[in-house]
């Protein structure tokens, strides 16, 4: 597997405000994509933004959940090969979230690694 990463930067809006985006995808071989496919890893969440503390009840609760689903950036395994941008309001937040991706895509590459091995012996040199 490997991870594209494309950083790109917009002004515009009243403000003049500069956005930052990070567009990433993963580059995967046939047999990581099918290892995917076989163990319904898509919708498996690599990353996420922010996490909901409260959900709350009712009809505010809903409400709450709704727009914090629409703000809330995640990133699953079918995001990561398919390719998402993700918008940031800074190069310090665009700089971190690239990081926190690389860590995750690292991690499920270690899944996949996994996932090739059943059904045969690994050899782990210590």
């Amino acid at each position: 597997m490997k991870l594209l990463l494309r950083r790109d930067q917009q002004t515009g809006g009243l403000m003049g405000n500069t956005t930052f985006s990070l567009t990433v995808r993963a580059d995967l071989s046939d047999e990581e994509r099918t290892n995917i496919s076989k163990y319904k890893l898509g919708k498996c969440l690599l990353y996420s933004r922010g996490e909901i503390v409260d959900p709350g009840s009712g009809l505010l609760g809903l409400a709450s959940r709704v727009a914090f689903k629409m703000m809330n950036i995640s990133i699953t395994v079918d995001d990561l090969t398919q390719g998402k941008r993700v918008d940031c309001k800074d190069i310090v937040e665009m700089l971190a979230v690239e990081e926190q991706i690389k860590d995750a895509a690292r991690n499920f590459r270690a899944v996949l690694e996994a996932a090739s091995t059943f059904g045969g012996e690994h050899l782990v040199e210590l």
